[in-house]
């Protein structure tokens, strides 16, 4: 970003001191991944490199923090480039042990750096997400797939409740399913091709040149359900389930 969003990221940089408590990150050692958006038309599976990623995602009262040390990113003040007219709208009112919802891309990058970090990329968001309480990759289980896919047929508008109230995964993570959506930093990367049937000489990239992904494994349709969302997303947009954590 340039111009007057990285005046503003500048901002949140400088305003890294006073806060009450240090968020929880946990490592992740990274490996090879086999991904629903690999890197090429076969399908090769992706490396992802060791990273953090914070335990928890980003609650109502630590936004409301960020948003007195870095007035800029108030509801009203940020500018509409950066924020749309729904942003941040259940902030006031929500809980504090909510994670935030109605925030913007370019706002949740701006907290992140606030702590040192950024938003985690897809590819980081996905391994994590793929492990359950006892399993790295617990994917080819049909339960636990089942459990996931209950949440996407809740409500949509419904909003998402305390945060770590579950059982974290193998990593010490909360949260990556059953609360909210979240943002990942390589968003605008996302391509979705809706034809299953699509093979090497029809796979294309699009937008920043990430891999197109194929629906052909829909044992995986929770994941590919949020790679829709992302994909179909601005950087000004928000939702009241779409939230975000941050990776180092």
């Amino acid at each position: 970003m340039m111009g007057r969003a990285a005046l503003l990221l500048a901002a949140a940089l400088a305003v890294t001191g006073g806060a009450s408590a240090q968020p929880a990150y946990h490592a992740l050692a990274g490996g090879t991944l086999r991904t629903v958006l690999p890197d090429d038309a076969a399908g090769a599976a992706v490396t992802v490199a060791p990273f953090q990623l914070r335990e928890r995602p980003v609650s109502n009262a630590e936004f409301r923090a960020f948003v007195a040390r870095a007035p800029e990113w108030a509801r009203g003040q940020a500018p509409a480039l950066f924020a749309g007219p729904s942003y941040l709208a259940a902030l006031a009112g929500g809980a504090d042990d909510a994670p935030v919802t109605h925030v913007s891309w370019h706002a949740a990058a701006a907290y992140c750096a606030s702590e040192g970090a950024r938003l985690p990329r897809w590819h980081e968001w996905e391994l994590a997400a793929a492990a359950d309480a006892t399993r790295a990759d617990a994917r080819d289980d049909p339960a636990w797939l089942a459990t996931i896919l209950a949440w996407y047929s809740a409500p949509g508008a419904k909003v998402p409740g305390p945060i770590g109230q579950g059982v974290p995964n193998v990593y010490g993570i909360h949260d990556l399913h059953g609360l909210q959506w979240e943002w990942v930093e390589d968003f605008n990367g996302l391509f979705v091709d809706a034809d299953s049937r699509a093979g090497q000489g029809k796979r294309q990239l699009a937008f920043c040149g990430a891999g197109a992904v194929s629906l052909a494994d829909r044992r995986n349709y929770a994941i590919l359900m949020r790679v829709a969302l992302l994909a179909a997303l601005d950087s000004n947009h928000d939702g009241a389930r779409l939230g975000f954590r941050c990776a180092r």
